[in-house]
């Protein structure tokens, strides 16, 4: 998988260049247009100095059935609905760093569950803060003509998410949370290759311990997978700038389970390959918004979700 994704990044870069050409000097970093970034993938490029920017996001998740052990698409059990509102603060507290943090406000529905809960119980909602994200980021080398920028990450994730016990009135939407500290380190790269510019990231994660859920309470359908075992994270992202104000979104996502190397778990490994495609208006260098809609095209032991997000990110 980490080969095809390599292979993939390396293609495209190999090809762009020549296709849309480079002005600059072999040692001169292109200038870059103003954009909201990838949706879903990380950005390389640190923010500046000093500077921080807050972005909200509006995230409506409309559960379509469930990934099979064996790929296919099956029903999840009933409907399932989540708004997530995770907002993120970003910090530049010195050259080529990045701090930042992000929190997730959660809303939960389920309707029609089958089998039902207690007393025939068919429909229920929960509301609660997720887990909490700190990252931190350094940028390893700056782009220049030929080379795209390279950025070391490493995120931990607090685990502040309601995970355990879990109501069975509730019918399961009360997980909110991985349940575990989690560590993340991984890699970001961009590149710009007029007028485009191309993302890609590669993540390892992994939970100090296995956050399963009780035997006891596994026996409904989970909104949120509860990943016990580590995950390589790979996503790719592409903004094609159409004019000063309009810009092309297409990204490319993906979440593999592995593992894990430090402990056991119990838990199917699972695999969610998607897609994204979007739409970004800049209302002026401080101020943009980005639209898209992620499918979640092939999987196994995973929900399958239909995503439309907004984002607006607003810098200073």
């Amino acid at each position: 998988m980490i080969r095809i994704f390599l292979t993939i990044w390396l293609g495209i870069w190999t090809v762009g260049v020549p296709l849309f050409g480079v002005a600059q000097a072999a040692d001169e970093p292109p200038a870059h247009p103003a954009t909201t970034g990838p949706i879903i993938a990380d950005s390389a490029v640190p923010i500046a100095t000093g500077h921080f920017c807050l972005q909200p996001y509006w995230s409506l998740n409309l559960v379509g059935g469930r990934f099979s052990a064996n790929w296919r698409r099956v029903g999840a059990g009933g409907n399932f609905t989540s708004l997530e509102i995770p907002v993120k603060l970003t910090y530049g507290p010195a050259p080529n760093t990045e701090v930042y943090v992000v929190a997730n406000f959660l809303q939960n529905w389920a309707g029609q569950v089958e089998p039902p809960g207690p007393n025939g119980t068919r429909n229920a909602s929960f509301t609660g803060l997720g887990d909490i994200y700190l990252t931190g980021k350094y940028q390893l080398l700056e782009e220049t003509a030929w080379r795209p920028t390279v950025t070391a990450l490493f995120t931990t994730v607090f685990p502040s998410g309601h995970h355990a016990p879990l109501n069975p009135g509730r019918l399961w939407t009360d997980a909110l949370g991985n349940g575990a500290f989690s560590f993340t380190p991984g890699f970001n790269l961009s590149k710009w290759l007029g007028p485009v510019c191309l993302y890609a990231n590669l993540w390892y994660s992994f939970p100090l311990r296995d956050p399963g859920v009780p035997a006891n309470q596994q026996s409904g359908p989970l909104l949120f997978s509860v990943h016990g075992r580590d995950q390589i994270t790979a996503n790719l992202a592409a903004e094609w700038v159409l004019t000063p104000k309009w810009v092309a979104l297409l990204e490319c996502y993906s979440s593999w389970d592995s593992g894990p190397l430090f402990r056991h778990s119990r838990e199917s490994l699972s695999t969610n390959v998607g897609v994204m495609p979007g739409i970004e208006y800049i209302f002026d260098p401080r101020w943009s918004a980005a639209l898209g809609v992620a499918i979640d095209l092939a999987g196994k032991n995973s929900f399958y979700n239909y995503t439309p997000i907004l984002t607006v990110l607003l810098s200073y």
